[in-house]
Order: structure tokens, then C-alpha cells, then sequence
């Protein structure tokens, strides 16, 4: 599968990230390092802790890297669990997480078949 394809079946803006970083191979680049990113795994291990600073750094992180890299359905719901975050209590996250984990699951899983 091609980057454009890859990001197509995630739902995320290729034409956008590719506006910002102007090279199909950074993007490519770029997000097969996602692959390697701790925020997501962060996430769940803290929110499990009800470790709501680290799991709210974690959130923070991800929804960053999600917005930079153009993985928009990923963002939007990173972001909402950021919000929810924010006050640094984990009590209630289990839905947003379940949305972020089943985007992430999306998204990681696009990422593993484009092509090298």
C-alpha cells in the first residue's frame, strides 16, 4: 500500500502533512517511527495505574505527534481523552480510552502495511 493509500484507509490528511513536511518519503519516514512511539502504551499502562499525571502526559504526547503527523481520527480522540485528563483523574476514561486504543489499532495497523 502507498503513503496516500495508507493514510486514506486511517482517515487521516495526507494532503495536509504533506503540505508541512513536503516529502512523501519524510512522511513515510515519519510515520513508520510512530510504530516506535511509547505515548500510547504509556497511556494505557498509566491509566490501568490510575497514574492520572503520567497518563495525562502520555495523552498529551500522543494528541501532538497524531495532530504533527496528520492521523486525524486518531487526534480527535486523543484529544478527548486529554480533556478528560486534564484534571489529572483516570475515574471514567475506560470509553475514550476504548476509542483511542480501537483508532490506534487503526491507524498502527495501516501504518504496518505500507509498503518499505
Amino acid at each position: 500500500m502507498t503513503v496516500k493509500e495508507c493514510y486514506e484507509q486511517m482517515g487521516a490528511d495526507y494532503e495536509g502533512v504533506l503540505g508541512r513536511l513536503r516529502s512523501e518519503a519524510l512522511i513515510k519516514k515519519f510515520a513508520k517511527k510512530f510504530l516506535d512511539d511509547g505515548s500510547f502504551q504509556s497511556l494505557k499502562d498509566n491509566l490501568a495505574a490510575g497514574n492520572g499525571e503520567e497518563a495525562f502526559r502520555a495523552a498529551h504526547t500522543l494528541k501532538g505527534v497524531c495532530q504533527n503527523l496528520g492521523f486525524d481520527n486518531l487526534y480527535t480522540v486523543s484529544f478527548e481523552i486529554t480533556e478528560k485528563l486534564r484534571e489529572r483523574a483516570t475515574e471514567g476514561s475506560e470509553e475514550l480510552f476504548a476509542k483511542v486504543e480501537e483508532q490506534y489499532k487503526k491507524t498502527t495497523d495501516a501504518i504496518r502495511m505500507m509498503e518499505d
